[in-house]
């Protein structure tokens, strides 16, 4: 539907059709109609009809305008200057095509219903308690969970059980806060708008939850024995939920839907669930690449060597290390590391470690200490103390 014809809806609609008076209905016709059809309709005493939801919405939409006198009129002023044409492409006085006056697109704000802010007062102003966002879809509520998962299942992702517990509607009454089996009866408080007009002074007012309902528009003589009229409780259950493939420690995972239920046929909530990752006894971690400490011999370094190491989730490599290779130097194996978020793999990176022997057999003893008489060893602390001297005190 275009624009035009979404302000052109907006404007012809009838509430006193939808409340079944004539136009010249008094105040106390029309709210007698209103509970008539609210009580009728409630989506409490209909949970399962969304026939009679929908109805019910038009039904206190209607009471939101004609069971105030001064938006009644305001809306009766409406429909006579659209009706006559006043509001044809731009305001009363102007038109949409360069006329003088106001263009009724810049007026009209969109909001739930398809109501602009034009006439705010009509319909409960910007962000107030009114009937419409009472009953409009409510999103359910995020739930927070954490869970412990082991080193190789947050490389490969894996799928782990949860026990939740979130706020839900009670299970006995369903939401309403009445005793099951009894019948509510229209809030005298609010007189069933679900809200009550709060007049700060300076010629403003503005609407708030009615406090005697919360908002519900009926009430119970009789509270539900469970939640004690709060209509709300617990809810307690388990899920399957997928820990993705390269998850970190700490990470915090979203998983959509798997929140609090939503109400009044709102989306469910999400759930969060931060990870903590167990370590592993022999890799480590630096963001998507595994990291792993390699011993190896003093020959080894020295002389050169191939060494097989392992790696995790497949089977070893063999690494070249070139003669003189320094203690410390990392080795890099390419596609042996975590699991990216494109799906590709980090790097393995080995650090070779020479180990120094504890205890050394007569042949091995007998072999360093003919290293060290060849006196390669004297040159390494050569220029070490005029080094020391040259440094600042």
């Amino acid at each position: 539907m275009s624009d035009t014809g979404a302000r052109a809806d907006w404007a012809t609609k009838d509430y006193y059709a939808e409340l079944g008076v004539d136009k010249k209905a008094t105040q106390a016709e029309i709210k007698k109609a209103y509970r008539k059809l609210a009580r009728a309709n409630h989506p409490d005493s209909n949970p399962s009809d969304t026939a009679k939801h929908e109805k019910f919405k038009a039904v206190a939409e209607a009471y939101d305008v004609l069971g105030d006198e001064e938006k009644r009129t305001k809306y009766d002023e409406f429909r006579s200057l659209y009706a006559g044409g006043g509001f044809r492409g731009g305001f009363p006085g102007g038109s949409s095509d360069g006329g003088v006056g106001f263009d009724l697109g810049d007026l009209l704000r969109d909001r739930a219903g398809g109501f602009g802010d034009i006439f705010g007062d009509i319909f409960g102003g910007r962000g107030g308690a009114g009937t419409r966002a009472r009953t409009r879809p409510v999103r359910g509520a995020d739930v927070e969970s954490s869970a412990t998962i082991a080193f190789t299942d947050a490389l490969d992702g894996v799928t782990i059980s949860l026990r939740l517990t979130s706020d839900a509607a009670c299970p006995d009454c369903h939401g309403t806060g009445g005793k099951p089996g009894t019948q509510p009866r229209i809030c005298p408080e609010c007189e069933g708008a679900g809200f009550i007009v709060n007049s700060s002074g300076g010629g403003f007012s503005i609407n708030e939850t009615c406090p005697r309902c919360g908002g519900r528009q009926l009430i119970y003589d009789e509270a539900c024995p469970t939640c004690h009229g709060t209509g709300r409780g617990t809810s307690a259950r388990t899920i399957q939920a997928r820990i993705p493939a390269g998850v970190k420690d700490g990470q915090r995972i979203r998983l959509r839907g798997k929140g609090g239920a939503g109400e009044n046929g709102g989306t469910n909530g999400d759930l969060f669930v931060t990870v903590k990752v167990t370590p592993h006894r022999l890799f480590s971690r630096k963001g998507d690449n595994l990291t792993l400490d390699v011993p190896v011999s003093f020959d080894e370094v020295a002389l050169g060597a191939e060494i097989r190491v392992p790696t995790l989730g497949g089977g070893p490599v063999t690494l070249k290390v070139p003669a003189g290779t320094p203690n410390g130097r990392t080795f890099r194996v390419r596609g042996r590391g975590a699991t990216k978020k494109d799906g590709t793999k980090g790097d393995l990176l080995a650090t070779v470690q020479v180990q120094v022997p504890a205890r050394l057999n007569e042949p091995a003893r007998e072999a360093i200490a003919a290293y060290r008489a060849a006196g390669v060893e004297g040159t390494l602390r050569a220029n070490l103390f005029e080094k020391a001297a040259d440094a600042p005190a």
